[in-house]
């Protein structure tokens, strides 16, 4: 919905149907679209593989499609006031969202994209990881989960969720500091999302 790859020329398009095309967290699903004669050769790894989803998952996705472009206008609403909000706070130090004239790409998101989504990655100033832990731990409406897309909003810290594993000297060079955070903002009502993240920025202070 927010930008047509196909009609920029590029051949195939793959989407995580997981995420926003199903938008409620409850299924798994892929898709791969492309040129008829282009989709020739996935069509038969496809059936070599056996990567055929079941009926209820299509049916969950069918569902979810009903109402996508109603969810990705509150998505990329809620994502812009929360991006604009952030960008403002004196407890922040960066905030990461295309839709911010801040953002190094902000130019081709301005002229490729309807839209600029509900993902927004923001560093909290002069904060350690237990300190941005403490700003997760606050919230009240996003639930802590590494995923995004769903009509909930969903919350993480990414040194904890994804890169825990990983030692210091990469996490910075994947550019995964510790005082990061990853917010998936759903459906909600916008300005609930940012009372909420107001308050957990003031009461989680060290």
């Amino acid at each position: 919905m927010l930008a047509r790859p196909i009609a920029a020329g590029v051949d195939f398009v793959l989407h995580s149907a997981t995420k926003y095309l199903a938008g409620h967290n409850d299924l798994l699903a892929g898709v791969v679209i492309g040129a008829k004669e282009k989709m020739e050769p996935v069509r038969n790894l496809r059936g070599i593989m056996g990567a055929i989803n079941g009926p209820q998952n299509a049916y969950l996705l069918n569902r979810g499609l009903k109402t996508f472009e109603l969810r990705m206008q509150r998505h990329n609403d809620n994502g812009m006031l929360v991006a604009e909000f952030l960008a403002g706070h004196p407890r922040i130090e960066r905030v990461y969202y295309p839709g911010l004239p801040s953002h190094p790409y902000h130019d081709v998101a301005r002229k490729t994209m309807r839209g600029y989504g509900g993902l927004v990655t923001f560093l909290v100033k002069d904060a350690d990881w237990r300190a941005t832990a403490d700003i997760v731990d606050a919230v009240q409406i996003p639930r802590i989960a590494p995923s995004l897309g769903g009509v909930e909003s969903l919350i993480e810290q990414p040194l904890v969720m994804s890169y825990y594993q990983c030692t210091p000297e990469d996490r910075k060079r994947f550019g995964i500091p510790d005082n990061m955070i990853r917010l998936s903002c759903g459906i909600e009502d916008g300005d609930d999302l940012v009372a909420d993240l107001g308050q957990a920025l003031d009461s989680s202070r060290r």
